[in-house]
């Protein structure tokens, strides 16, 4: 009981750093929404410090809160994709889980791919998104797949390397924090 309280614990504080840092933008936002921020970075540490429930938990929380704060509503179905789905997606990470005991390099390895795999996951929910609601805004001539790839990846590619950038930093510098001293 007292480890479960712990983990909602830390996914609530997870959660309120991930508002807080999303409100910190690098360029953008984007016109329909998307921006360079290091809001996935918590939901990253929880998947990786917790595991797959608490990462796609924390997920969950940082989408739903995204809604409430900062929404860009135009269809029910693309709320869904481009705010909880989206951030849930990216606590799959947990599926490349870094070990305490690995080595740096092989943590190093095991971050850049889980960050990927998250960091994809939310991709490919928000590329779905604008295939279906956004296409009218592709330029004539332009497939609405290239489109909605072109748009998305602009801010998701440069966010992955930030997030990858800054997990490897603390996996160094306060190992505990991102594999929880097991």
């Amino acid at each position: 009981m007292k480890n479960r309280t712990l983990m909602m614990a830390e996914v609530a504080i997870m959660a309120a750093l991930g508002i807080i840092l999303g409100f910190i933008k690098i360029g953008g936002p984007w016109a329909f929404g998307g921006s360079v921020s290091l809001e996935m970075v918590p939901i990253f540490i929880m998947a990786f410090r917790r595991g797959l429930g608490a990462g796609i938990l924390t997920g969950l929380m940082i989408g739903l809160l995204q809604l409430l704060i900062n929404p860009y509503i135009y269809y029910f179905l693309q709320v869904l994709l481009d705010y909880p789905l989206a951030f849930m997606g990216v606590g799959l990470a947990a599926l490349a889980r870094p070990d305490w005991n690995h080595t740096f390099v092989k943590r190093v390895i095991f971050i850049i791919i889980g960050t990927f795999i998250g960091s994809l996951m939310r991709l490919t929910s928000h590329v779905i998104s604008g295939m279906a609601f956004f296409a009218d805004q592709a330029p004539e001539g332009t497939p609405v797949f290239i489109y909605s790839f072109s748009y998305n990846i602009s801010y998701i590619a440069p966010t992955f390397i930030l997030t990858v950038i800054l997990l490897v930093l603390l996996s160094k510098t306060a190992p505990k924090l991102i594999h929880g001293g097991s």
